[in-house]
């Protein structure tokens, strides 16, 4: 025998082709038989954990629609019994008397059926869009304690793609869940009843069909979960692109990039129109298989129960009231079909977003965890290391002190690690080794709300809420009054151009800030610095968006601000930072000088480098003149 077609198993054992092939069927039903397992134990959690946390503060809610469900049950059912003597005692004995009394009764049903599946849509409606907002109120909630590493892995769009479209699915799963449990199966089992009344011979041919359904629901359901969930996964990624495109529009009509852009999100949507089209390919799967089953129930129904009449073993009223009761029965048997698929649906759904529920941020209070007490705010940095996940280190035992009330400016090449090490104070993120304290506190041990509440931060990315533009300079201090809002706009250098706008400091600033300037947007946000008024302020290129005469007029703000307050200061623009108490060079990772203005020009290192390079060409103090021409003749 040749050695294709042979494989070689466990112990050494050689197997033919058929053999193997026995083998691998045997392994592939095995992985198949342990997805369905992992899916159902899956299944068992998610549901526990939905009806008890989300629905169980709804049952009475629930308990009054399946009293409305239970109504409309048996006004169907009820119904069913009006054609027997529709049949056999108008059509067929002629009795007038008969008509009008069954004509009221029919209306009675009806109009009794008529306001109970009111009253269960309304009910079910609100327990539906009540879970919806309690999930998103959740969801958001533990959103806000996520720590800043998190939102750095998760596109924003992917995040709004889990509170709209997942959590609308499982909207759809509650209602319908509820709906179909309640509503359907309620009419189903009544219309069952009716027909076992009528003929239970006949309703056992009837329910031939329904196990026989049972298998590929189960599968069609499992293929819906898997399905829905590469649909979900996609519909976030596209509305990441959408909004990555929308907010670099600027970007995309500057590089005529408008053709590539329109490209990527076609091949997006197509993406999901795929996976649509194959989630409504799977579910539509079971419409066959219903309609042959029922079809094969219904012709077994009328053979059988023909027979019968024609032979005159039953009467026709019973007959057409079995075949009214069964044709009415099989749409909500089709329904319930079709539930395990939209449950499954919806279950993919509740497992993206309960595991973003269930993440634990890294950066966390700890136990017990008292409140800062700040004396002086000064600040220390206590053999600080840090690294961004696996990538490179980006501070290497930094030893820092910042004395209370003074300010400490960090300079240095881009990427240094100068906005990682202004990042630790607020706890952004926390070192890997090292501490960081305020006032000999270690921040590890203090609660978020008093270490926050103690440092104001007016960064480079400057970011405004769609609000008016007192809000925003409020953001800090929500309780501020209008007078305390415009003094710290006159400080930051805002409240001219503010109060020429529209209407003034009720002006809405627009998505991100968009209807005012990038100069306007950074000294708002001063602005919101200086109200807050907090003894830490920290500014990362505070004045970065500034044109030179505004430069001015917010750098003695700022210098007003910092008065008496522990400041640290990261600056490119070497002349905002001349005035500083010291001076830090940090150079990858590491501080490679210290100290003031003048001492640093006068060792001539990397500090003198960097002045002499920034300033070539400009008339400088006397003071710097000497310094800067050795500095920059070395530098050239």
């Amino acid at each position: 025998m040749s050695a294709r077609g042979l494989g070689t198993g466990k112990a050494g054992v050689v197997w033919s082709g058929p053999a193997r092939q026995r083998q691998e069927t045997r392994l592939s039903e095995d992985s198949k038989r342990a997805e369905r397992l992992r899916l159902d134990a899956t299944t068992r959690v998610l549901v526990a954990r939905l009806l008890g946390a989300y629905v169980r503060p709804h049952l009475g809610r629930i308990a009054a629609a399946l009293v409305c469900m239970a109504v409309v049950a048996l006004c169907t059912a009820g119904f069913t019994q009006l054609i027997k003597p529709i049949i056999d005692d108008i059509f067929v004995a002629r009795e007038a008397a008969m008509l009008w009394p069954i004509a009221l009764i029919a209306l009675a049903v009806f109009v009794a059926k008529g306001l109970a599946a009111y009253g269960q849509a309304v009910l079910m409606s609100f327990v539906g869009l009540r879970i919806v907002a309690e999930l998103q109120y959740d969801l958001f909630r533990r959103l806000m304690g996520a720590d800043l590493a998190f939102f750095h892995e998760h596109a924003p769009g992917k995040l709004i793609a889990r509170f709209i479209n997942d959590v609308n699915l499982l909207r759809g799963a509650v209602s319908n869940t509820f709906t179909g449990l309640g509503k359907d199966a309620l009419t189903a089992a009544a219309l069952a009843g009716v027909m076992v009344y009528e003929d239970w011979l006949l309703a056992l041919i009837a329910s031939f069909a329904f196990p026989a359904a049972i298998l590929p629901i189960v599968r069609i359901g499992a293929r819906m979960r898997r399905v829905s969930g590469s649909t979900q996964a996609q519909i976030g990624r596209l509305t990441t692109l959408l909004d990555e495109t929308f907010q670099g529009f600027r970007h995309v009509k500057a590089y005529g990039m408008e053709a590539y852009e329109t490209g990527r999100a076609r091949q997006a949507i197509d993406e999901v129109f795929r996976l649509n089209l194959k989630g409504a390919r799977t579910r539509g799967a079971l419409h066959p298989i219903m309609e042959l089953l029922g079809g094969l129930a219904i012709v077994a129904v009328i053979v059988y129960g023909g027979q019968q009449v024609i032979g005159g073993v039953k009467e026709p009223g019973s007959f057409f009231a079995f075949i009214f009761a069964l044709l009415l029965a099989y749409e909500p048997v089709k329904r319930l079909a079709r539930l395990n698929a939209n449950l499954q649906e919806a279950l993919a759904a509740a497992q993206r977003v309960f595991a973003l529920m269930d993440r634990e941020p890294e950066i966390r209070e700890a136990p017990g965890a008292r409140a800062l007490q700040v004396a002086g705010g000064a600040i220390e940095f206590q053999g600080v290391a840090f690294a961004y996940g696996e990538g490179k280190s980006a501070l290497h035992g930094i030893d820092l002190a910042v004395p209370a009330g003074t300010t400490l400016a960090l300079v240095g090449p881009s990427g240094a690690g100068k906005s990682t090490l202004l990042n630790l104070i607020p706890r952004f993120y926390d070192p890997d080794r090292g501490r960081v304290t305020i006032d000999g506190q270690d921040l590890r041990e203090v609660t978020f709300e008093s270490l926050r509440g103690s440092i104001a931060l007016v960064s480079q990315e400057i970011l405004l809420f769609d609000d008016s533009v007192g809000a925003n300079i409020a953001y800090g201090r929500p309780e501020a009054g209008q007078e305390e809002i415009e003094e710290a706009a006159r400080h930051a250098g805002a409240h001219d151009f503010i109060a020429a706008l529209p209407a003034g400091y009720d002006t809405l600033v627009g998505p991100r800030g968009a209807r005012v300037s990038g100069g306007e947007r950074q000294r708002i946000a001063i602005a919101r610095a200086m109200l807050k008024s907090a003894p830490i302020l920290l500014l990362d290129e505070a004045t970065s968006s500034l044109d030179t005469d505004s430069e001015r007029q917010v750098q003695r703000a700022l210098e007003s601000l910092m008065a008496g307050r522990t400041t640290l200061v990261i600056a490119h623009r070497l002349s905002t930072v001349v005035d500083a108490d010291v001076i830090c060079v940090i150079e990858e990772g590491r501080v490679t000088e210290q100290g003031s203005h003048a001492e640093l020009l006068a060792r001539g290192g990397s500090y003198a480098r960097f002045h002499a390079l920034q300033f070539a060409g400009q008339e400088l103090p006397e003071e710097d003149a000497a310094a800067a021409a050795g500095a920059r003749a070395r530098a050239l």
